[in-house]
């Protein structure tokens, strides 16, 4: 970890860590925000595949949320990565990710990350791209779902969710510390 992150822990969440989660998604203003209930769920059932960042005080300011793919469970498939704005420039999405990756490898067998970032989230392209480069890894482009697969807006138009595109990452070579 980097000297300025020294005073942030990052390590499992818990479920007592799930309405801090769903706070810190809400307030970032660019995630999907998931019912409360769900984040939850993905404290108890996900927690091997997510972590989160807690301050001195043990509360957490950042999370990224993840699941080895059924189909293919050499690959983490990582659902969201947030940081509280206080903590925000400080490199801690990408210290989160690199040590959740380190570990699923370790402890599962990962060799592949995948994501979906919606076009023009710059700060995901950048996040997602630097891990890549960082592990030695290729990243791979591809529409996952059009637009028009999300349900109409209220009004019943179409375009209400941009476009989910799909990187895959891999093969991880470097996760060392």
């Amino acid at each position: 970890m980097s000297a300025v992150l020294t005073d942030l822990q990052i390590d499992r969440p818990d479920v007592a860590d799930g309405a801090a989660l769903w706070r810190i998604a809400r307030d970032s203003k660019v995630l999907d925000l998931n019912s409360s209930y769900s984040y939850l769920l993905w404290c108890r059932d996900f927690a091997a595949t997510s972590v989160v960042a807690r301050d001195a005080e043990g509360g957490p300011v950042g999370f990224v949320t993840g699941y080895v793919r059924p189909d293919r469970p050499h690959t983490l498939l990582v659902w969201q990565v947030a940081v509280d704005a206080g903590h925000q420039g400080r490199g801690l999405a990408a210290a989160m990710l690199d040590g959740l990756a380190r570990r699923v490898a370790a402890e599962q067998g990962i060799t592949a990350v995948e994501t979906t970032i919606t076009p023009g989230n710059t700060a995901s392209e950048r996040l997602f791209t630097s891990f890549a480069q960082r592990h030695g890894a290729t990243v791979e482009r591809e529409v996952l779902f059009d637009a028009g697969l999300f349900p109409k807006d209220s009004v019943g138009q179409e375009g209400a969710h941009d476009p989910e595109v799909l990187y895959r990452i891999g093969p991880l070579t470097d996760l060392s510390g």
